[in-house]
């Protein structure tokens, strides 16, 4: 079955939002089966083995010299000992630029040896709004930007909507590395980058928080309800120099999966539309 452009378009842009960013041939490889490959057609006729022995440098009976090995990366310390550091790091922080330094520098988190770049914010940090999402994603990663997929275009068009953009609002995630394969981060690697996204909202000191789904209102707000019982519900936040409203809706991405649940997030963004006249 042949698909249009436009099909082959939308399947490429969910399967991109499902984290498959790598193709692959059809026929498998067994890529073990080299050597014991070359090692059976030497037995068979030793007469051809021998030049090719000789141009990969196996001359008068000694072998190349191995190169050296690169050494391992450090593995990253235990979890309560990067939290630990990632809270006196993030303490230290004066300015957001100093925050993002200590993120580009920081590997108590395993995410940033699998990441392609850092994915610290996007906008205006001196906006009177912040949106605060779990992690990145594909797109999100290339770019160095948070919600630039489709997701990211949806929250663009409904800030829209209630006459913000990226030029008056400021976007963040909790966590700002992309976990492989788009896989929800584990409750560590949360843990770890807290510290982090809490001193990025405590100097951008917005005057609304918005939380864009479970797992960023859970976090940010301390909350164990599910994100149908606190949407559209104010909380105070506390970001350590005053107390701030804000706001748990639902995340673009649940929205692109379940478009009939965007009449109670334009009810959230009206909310936060009145908040700002207010």
């Amino acid at each position: 079955m042949s698909l249009d452009a436009r099909a082959a378009r939308a399947l490429l842009a969910f399967y991109l939002e499902a984290g498959a960013d790598a193709l692959v041939g059809e026929q498998p490889v067994d890529r073990m089966a080299d050597e014991p490959a070359a090692a059976a057609r030497e037995a068979e006729n030793p007469a051809q083995a021998k030049p090719a022995r000789e141009s990969s440098g196996l001359r008068h009976g000694r072998e190349r010299p191995a190169p050296a090995a690169t050494p391992p990366a450090p593995a990253p310390p235990p979890p309560e000992v990067a939290a630990m550091a990632a809270r006196e790091a993030a303490s230290g922080a004066k300015t957001l630029d100093e925050l993002r330094a200590l993120l580009e520098n920081f590997r108590g988190c395993a995410l940033h040896a699998t990441a392609t770049q850092l994915v610290f914010a996007d906008g205006n940090p001196r906006g009177r709004v912040m949106f605060v999402g779990e992690a990145p994603g594909y797109e999100e990663d290339l770019s160095g930007r948070p919600f630039v997929g489709r997701s990211g275009k949806l929250l663009d068009r409904m800030m829209e909507a209630i006459g913000l953009d990226r030029e008056s609002a400021y976007i963040a995630n909790v966590v700002p590395w992309r976990p492989p394969g788009n896989r929800t981060p584990t409750p560590q690697e949360t843990a770890i980058c807290l510290p982090f996204i809490r001193r990025q909202i405590e100097l951008a000191d917005p005057d609304i928080l918005v939380c864009l789904g479970q797992p960023s209102t859970q976090t940010l707000l301390g909350t164990r309800e599910g994100i149908t019982r606190t949407r559209g519900r104010w909380f105070k936040y506390d970001t350590g120099s005053r107390e701030i409203r804000a706001l748990a809706t639902l995340h673009p991405a649940y929205l692109l999966r379940q478009p009939l649940q965007k009449r109670l997030a334009w009810r959230d963004f009206l909310a936060i539309k009145k908040a700002l006249a207010g």
